[in-house]
């Protein structure tokens, strides 16, 4: 059962990663001129990816908590509520790009609201895959650390990639940097190196075997004599 549930892991976040860059493809040229020419189909299918993107970030949780959760159930539950926020937030973003869809094949797109809705679009991935993911990135590494279900160096990508993610969006957020860059890459690497050397191993090796331990229970003192 928990050799099924890994690979389940594995696979939905490796899809978590086809997703979102077949969604950016996708999308084109859409964010930086939504009202010049392009197709509204890719539009819509790129939509369509990152709404199975938010599913299975979510149900990398799902699939993770019933293992996780005999380390620290507290955290398991907040990776949980993590990875539905970010996933809900994501949604946010597809939606104002499809209103786009639909004001343009309506004619009646005016650039600054079509702006407007694409700087919606922004603002969610700065929020979602940015501040959001890099804090729940930061809870599960550290369940995986404690718990050792997955070799350490793993769970140290995330422990490292997780707050070098916030940062870096939280810089952008206040004007500091720019979101996209060249030195963006040197902050998003070790979260991208995390997420899919966790989702190789559980794939090819499972979780490894570990040692729950026992519920410490108070004993009443016995009297003597």
């Amino acid at each position: 059962m928990k050799r099924r549930t890994a690979i389940t892991a594995g696979v939905l976040y490796l899809i978590t990663h086809v997703t979102s860059i077949a969604a950016v493809v996708l999308y084109g040229g859409l964010l930086d001129d939504p009202l010049g020419p392009g197709s509204d189909t890719r539009v819509l299918v790129g939509g369509l990816c990152d709404v199975l993107l938010a599913l299975s970030v979510v149900g990398t949780a799902v699939a993770l908590y019933p293992v996780v959760k005999r380390h620290g159930e507290g955290l398991a539950i907040g990776y949980v509520g993590l990875r539905t926020l970010e996933a809900a937030v994501i949604v946010a973003g597809v939606v104002a790009l499809l209103a786009v869809v639909t004001l343009r094949q309506s004619g009646a797109a005016t650039e600054p609201v079509a702006e407007g809705l694409v700087a919606v679009r922004d603002w969610t991935f700065l929020v979602g895959p940015g501040l959001v993911c890099g804090t729940n990135t930061v809870v599960l590494a550290a369940l995986m650390y404690r718990s050792r279900l997955v070799p350490r160096f793993i769970a140290v990508l995330g422990l490292v990639g997780g707050p070098l993610v916030f940062g870096w969006n939280l810089m952008s957020m206040f004007g500091g940097t720019e979101l996209f860059s060249a030195v963006a890459v040197l902050f998003v690497a070790p979260v991208f190196a995390w997420e899919i050397c966790l989702a190789v191993y559980l794939i090819a090796k499972g979780f490894r075997p570990t040692v729950v331990p026992a519920p410490v229970v108070d004993r009443e003192p016995v009297a003597v004599g």
